[in-house]
């Protein structure tokens, strides 16, 4: 039985496994020329050129003067060039089949697992990289789930043969998921109100007991760095702990409704922690709140109905609007729901319905680039093209915020990508069939 199931395991690996093979690193350097290059952070540049090497751009503007030796010049006339887009918050590279329960890793058992750790669990062979990398997103924000503590997250780029080698950050962030409040006001919502109470108070008080617990570990930790204490065995939970208590690591708060968001923030400032709201459907309601304590927002879901009968059927598509106007910081995301994995590559139409509904396109666009890094801490590396930063780059036939836009090549710290993906070939494989029964030419 055991030789059967590792059998089974095995072909199942084989058979979700990607084909393309992970880029080698950049040997020489690279001459983007007579493209049309937006850099983010400064003006856009007409008949511009980007030189980089090493995986790191090196020169940028309408003329470069003196090239490297051994410099190889692409010829990109009629073609932009864009930074690579960045998903805020996903289970891509912890889930590939729903259906599959061997294919899940991105939840763990129990409720509270602050060691959890989404890079190390991270699958760099997943076919669903290669669809999200052909629409121009290079990396993602990869995230645990479930829970009150899930652990820490991590940005990974989509290409390397480990997950140490697609690793860009982590950790990132530790996620919490607030209890939720109240469950009247949604439809789907089951539990009395005396339930909902009771596992409110439970997680809540849960959450007090961690994190009282964490800080007397770091007090007996620093008492014996310090000489003064006696030597403690080392607990992994309240290890991983320690950055989030220093504030080197901020927490990310699960959180849509009104109350949970207030209930989030002022648990923060009374525990001295920095947060980030992830998913947010109320977060514009409290936009000044959220303004007040410099506080980022990864709004997610704008492709959802509103969350209450009573609301506009535009409220999730203006939100985006209204934490812009109130002076929010926020990037924007695709549902944090585990099943919305395979739909990353979808993430610049989201920003897209936003500026359609009054963002500033320009602000759409830091949305799912600049934006995105700033609040992941990332932004020294990508989010915007400049000098010293990585060479993590899309190279368009127009504006990708438009679904009739191609990308027609992605560059990851300077590593050509392979653009090939299944459905390209699946593409290819029924044209040719309808093309045989003489349906099309």
């Amino acid at each position: 039985m055991n030789r059967l199931l590792r059998y089974m395991t095995i072909f199942l690996a084989a058979a979700v496994a990607s084909d393309q093979i992970p880029a080698p690193p950049q040997t020489h350097p690279i001459l983007l020329s007579n493209a049309t290059i937006h850099p983010v952070t400064s003006k856009v540049i007409k008949r511009g050129d980007i030189l980089f090497e090493k995986g790191v751009i090196t020169a940028m503007g309408r003329r470069i003067g003196i090239l490297p030796d051994n410099t190889e010049t692409i010829d990109l006339a009629g073609k932009h060039i864009y930074p690579g887009l960045i998903a805020a918050t996903t289970t891509m590279g912890l889930m590939e089949v729903g259906a599959v329960r061997a294919t899940l890793d991105y939840s763990e058992s129990g409720t509270v697992n602050p060691n959890v750790r989404a890079e190390v669990s991270y699958n760099p062979d997943s076919e669903l990289i290669p669809v999200t990398r052909s629409n121009g997103i290079t990396i993602i924000h990869t995230t645990p789930m479930g829970g009150l503590i899930s652990g820490t997250s991590a940005a990974m780029m989509l290409d390397g043969w480990t997950w140490e080698s697609a690793t860009l950050k982590a950790p990132v962030a530790m996620h919490l998921n607030w209890p939720r409040m109240t469950g009247g006001a949604y439809p789907y919502f089951t539990q009395s109100d005396e339930e909902l109470k009771k596992q409110r108070e439970e997680r809540l008080k849960i959450l007090e007991k961690v994190f009282e617990e964490a800080k007397g570990y770091l007090e007996a930790s620093n008492a014996y760095e310090r000489g003064d204490g006696p030597a403690m065995d080392t607990d992994m939970r309240w290890e991983s702990m320690m950055p989030v208590l220093r504030r080197e690591v901020p927490v990310f708060v699960h959180a849509d409704e009104v109350q949970q968001i207030e209930g989030a923030v002022e648990w923060s400032r009374r525990m001295g922690i920095d947060i980030t709201i992830v998913g947010g459907d109320d977060a514009w309601r409290v936009a000044d709140l959220l303004a007040r304590y410099n506080i980022a927002v990864i709004y997610d879901g704008i492709h959802s109905l509103p969350s209450r009968r009573w609301e506009d059927y535009d409220v999730h598509f203006t939100a985006p609007l209204k934490l812009y106007k109130a002076g929010v910081k926020f990037c924007i995301a695709t549902s944090t729901s585990q099943f919305a994995a395979p739909h990353q590559r979808n993430i610049p139409y989201q920003a897209a319905t936003a500026a359609a509904y009054g963002l500033p396109r320009e602000e759409a666009l830091k949305a799912v680039t600049l934006h995105v890094a700033e609040i992941l801490g990332i932004d020294d590396r990508v989010g915007s093209l400049e000098m010293g930063k990585d060479a993590t780059l899309i190279i368009t036939d127009g504006d990708p915020l438009d679904i009739r836009t191609q990308v027609h090549q992605v560059f990851i710290q300077g590593k050509k990508i392979d653009m090939s993906d299944r459905h390209k070939v699946l593409y290819e494989k029924y044209k040719e069939k309808y093309r045989q029964l003489g349906k099309i030419k």
